[in-house]
């Protein structure tokens, strides 16, 4: 019996991976959390599987059903939102199944960074212009951020920010950010990347917040900083000089 943890990706259900897909298939126990799932994955699951909603259940009774599979010797699919790396709750999950000795495994899904700078038809890092992306979130209910990690250290570096679960302090964020990068820095906001009902604005830092105000978000949206959303004067990349010479292509 193993405990399969999968990440879903970030709402289409075709950027699923085909590995995540016959996973799911296989498996007799699905977990997945249903506010940021899409239902349409769920087809994937064996007919008579055991489907299980996580939303409302709190850590102790996600621990329960997983002892319960194990005792059952039934597979289980648990199933996050886009990857598993970051801000997913793996990682207390991953210490309950060690102290019970439960195997598990974790298969990678798109981030919604990635959806995103896709939906924008982006890219996030560019010659001279950043090459840096800084993942982050601030501070709230869930968890606040650790010493070192305050948003303008970030900021000073250059590099392009996605700053996740953050769209309730977008006020704050701008207020912070404008006198270290000016009010004409590009920023970028997608909501739901990749969903039916996926929205993009695009504005600077100087005017993203009264267009948001004008459009609500809800938490499902990812806010993206930096030169390289407007950059159209930047060199080539080395890449594909054809005096340069290389293995990486």
């Amino acid at each position: 019996m193993t405990v399969h943890f999968i990440g879903a990706g970030p709402g289409a259900p075709d950027l699923l991976t085909l590995r995540g897909r016959d996973l799911i298939a296989a498996c007799p126990v699905c977990l997945y959390a249903g506010s940021l799932v899409p239902a349409e994955i769920l087809r994937y699951c064996p007919a008579d599987a055991r489907i299980i909603d996580t939303a409302p259940l709190d850590l102790d009774r996600i621990e329960a059903e997983f002892v319960a599979a194990h005792q059952a010797g039934q597979d289980v699919a648990r199933l996050h939102s886009g990857d598993l790396s970051v801000w997913s709750a793996l990682g207390e999950q991953l210490r309950r199944l060690r102290k019970h000795n439960i195997p598990y495994s974790i298969t990678p899904g798109v981030p919604s960074f990635a959806a995103a700078a896709a939906a924008l038809g982006q890219e996030l890092t560019l010659p001279e212009v950043a090459q840096s992306l800084v993942l982050t979130r601030s501070g709230g209910r869930a968890s606040a951020m650790p010493a070192g990690e305050e948003l303008a250290a970030f900021a000073r570096t250059g590099a392009t920010l996605a700053l996740h679960l953050s769209i309730h302090n977008l006020g704050r964020l701008v207020a912070e950010l404008t006198p270290l990068l000016g009010a004409d820095c590009p920023v970028a906001i997608v909501y739901r990347a990749s969903w039916p009902d996926q929205r993009i604005l695009r504005g600077m830092l100087g005017d993203i917040l009264a267009q948001a105000e004008a459009a609500p978000m809800e938490r499902t949206a990812l806010i993206l900083v930096g030169r390289v959303l407007a950059a159209e004067d930047f060199r080539d990349s080395a890449l594909y000089d054809p005096d340069y010479h290389r293995r990486y292509r």
